[in-house]
């Protein structure tokens, strides 16, 4: 599976934007999701995902309550709602997919399908 984001860009702090992460290929139906994100100096960090049914999800404490995640399984698209934007978001946000699996969806290693990053700037 291919995969690509998109929807980045520089808003100011209690902002809100939506990513897009669409995919490319044979299936998508049967692909834990998930979104990671780098910021400046900073370990990439798993922010949230969703399994291939759509029904778990994982957020991350740091965004738990502003950020939801969902699937689109007919567009082949999976979506970042974030709300409530805060300057320490600001980082390339990776959309990236796994083969469905019975382990945590919270176990970044597993994740082996890649998108190019989006860049997502919250200015204070």
């Amino acid at each position: 599976v291919q995969l690509q984001a998109s929807g980045g860009g520089l808003v100011q702090a209690g902002a809100y934007l939506r990513l897009s992460c669409a995919a490319s290929g044979r299936t998508f139906v049967d692909y834990d999701v998930a979104w990671f994100r780098q910021g400046p100096g900073k370990e990439r960090e798993l922010v949230t995902a969703i399994n291939w049914g759509g029904t778990t999800t994982y957020f991350a404490e740091s965004v738990k309550g502003r950020f939801t995640i969902s699937r689109d399984d007919t567009n082949k698209s999976v979506y970042l709602q974030m709300n409530s934007l805060k300057p320490e978001d600001t980082a390339i946000y990776y959309c990236a997919a796994r083969h469905l699996s019975t382990v945590g969806l919270s176990v970044a290693s597993m994740y082996e399908y890649w998108g190019q990053g989006t860049l997502v700037t919250v200015s204070s």
